[in-house]
């Protein structure tokens, strides 16, 4: 097989260099060079009206597209299905990420072992990283069923397609993408080039054949996937796997979707047995306590198509240090110390002074507005030493302004906190339901005085 010729790239500017070199002649960066393939044009381009350019034959009208309904399998996990958007798509590719240990090829092995039934296109595990006895001593610990799955150990991509095309998988599993590397380059494996390079060859064998993969990406230290940026662009599902090394519950989130809704989301809980399904995954994160206690809030977030609650709690201490620490852990910082100005304008108490520590329990980062009112009821419970009703339900965006904003399915959320047994809500005038519901109470609220008051 003839080398194809490369060159290297600079990925600040763009120039180009016959050969590796530390610094870019140009833009005169270090280590930014990476090795790409030049691709041969073998057909000579055509000439169209005069100009040179590639005939298109594939030329359509949107309205005359058909266009038909995904067919979705059933990966054996609801939670994951969930995640993927009701199912596993053929022809798709999965990247998920996650920390080490934190059950990847655990959840994978258990999702091919759920989708062994085809016996004409069993499952295809392509382990790069262990030896066979160490994926069969897995499969044994979970008491897995792998007599259908077929194991694989090979990092070169060409081998991997040609067993592939051979076996034809129902759903081939990449354990991990780093560890891939393709002969067209003389990079080592793991480096921006091989990663680009290998996760193309493996998206262009997926749309062509038809079968799903999932591939497995490390993560960096800041939390992001390894490899280059254009890996996540390239794939059709990009899925973090997150959670405390300390605690058993783990969750799996959706940051890319071509086939279903994005930031949705699916816990598992990390038993001997592998990872089982959270179907109420609001019973794990209300750590309900024996007794009221302050700077404990209680509000509803919707994590996708799922309201969810959750339970936020600050603790506001006397600082004696000049700049008093505003730490937060599942939430943003930044929009805690505008919360705590708001505060200050519009409802008259005064944080300067104080630290302010914000948690939320289990582990679930929140990401969306509407845990707004619900932090700052908590730091006013704190900081005043107050001891909010244990059936209460808050919820809701705070504007600069003091005004509560409304947020999405508020409807949804009250029925959700009156499924779990709360009595009383605060939230925004616009959410409050038009009829009255008979197992919760609702005190809706316009202004950032008005929830202050109500409590």
């Amino acid at each position: 097989m003839a080398r194809k010729k490369t060159i290297y790239v600079c990925r600040e500017c763009g120039a180009t260099a016959p050969k590796w070199t530390g610094q870019c002649l140009e833009c005169k960066a270090w280590n930014c060079l990476e090795e790409t393939i030049i691709e041969e044009i073998k057909k000579p381009a055509a000439r169209i009206g005069g100009y040179a350019g590639t005939m298109v034959n594939n030329l359509c009208l949107l309205e005359a597209v058909t266009a038909a309904e995904e067919a979705r399998s059933s990966t054996g996990l609801s939670e994951l299905d969930r995640v993927l958007g009701g199912g596993l798509v053929g022809g798709s590719v999965v990247l998920i990420g996650g920390d080490p240990g934190i059950g990847k090829s655990t959840l994978l092995l258990q999702t091919l072992s759920a989708m062994r039934d085809d016996e004409h296109h069993p499952p295809l595990y392509v382990t790069g990283e262990e030896s066979p006895q160490q994926v069969k001593l897995r499969a044994q610990r979970l008491n897995l069923e792998v007599d259908r799955v077929k194991l694989l150990t090979e990092t070169q991509v060409e081998q991997i397609l040609n067993v592939a095309r051979q076996e034809k998988p129902s759903v081939m599993v990449i354990d991990s993408i780093q560890t891939v590397y393709t002969e067209l380059l003389q990079s080592a494996p793991g480096s921006v080039a091989q990663v680009r390079e290998s996760a193309a060859q493996l998206v262009r064998f997926a749309k062509q054949s038809n079968i799903a993969v999932f591939l497995v990406g490390h993560v960096t230290k800041e939390g992001a996937l390894a490899g280059p940026r254009v890996l996540e662009h390239m794939v059709d599902t990009v899925l973090y796997f997150e959670g405390d090394s300390s605690s058993r519950f783990r969750v799996i989130r959706a940051i890319k979707n071509r086939f279903g809704a994005v930031n949705e989301l699916g816990v598992f809980a990390m038993t001997d047995r592998g990872l089982k399904e959270v179907n109420n995954p609001s019973a794990i994160f209300l750590s309900r306590h024996e007794e009221e206690v302050a700077g404990s809030v209680i509000m509803v977030t919707r994590e996708g198509s799922r309201p969810m609650l959750v339970e936020v709690q600050a603790l506001v201490d006397t600082s004696h240090m000049p700049n008093p620490r505003r730490v937060t852990v599942g939430l943003d910082q930044n929009r805690l110390a505008m919360l705590l100005a708001v505060l200050h304008r519009h409802g008259g108490i005064v944080t300067y002074d104080q630290d302010v520590f914000i948690n939320v329990v289990g582990g679930v980062r929140i990401s969306e507005t509407g845990a707004d009112l619900a932090v700052l009821l908590a730091v006013l419970s704190s900081l005043r030493n107050i001891t909010l009703p244990k059936e209460l339900i808050v919820f809701g965006e705070v504007g600069l302004a003091g005004e509560i904003r409304p947020v999405p399915n508020g409807l949804e959320r009250l029925r959700e906190a009156a499924k779990h047994g709360f009595k009383h809500a605060i939230v925004p005038k616009a959410n409050a339901p038009k009829d009255t519901l008979s197992d919760i109470e609702v005190t809706p609220v316009v202004r950032l005085v008005d929830a202050l008051n109500s409590i």
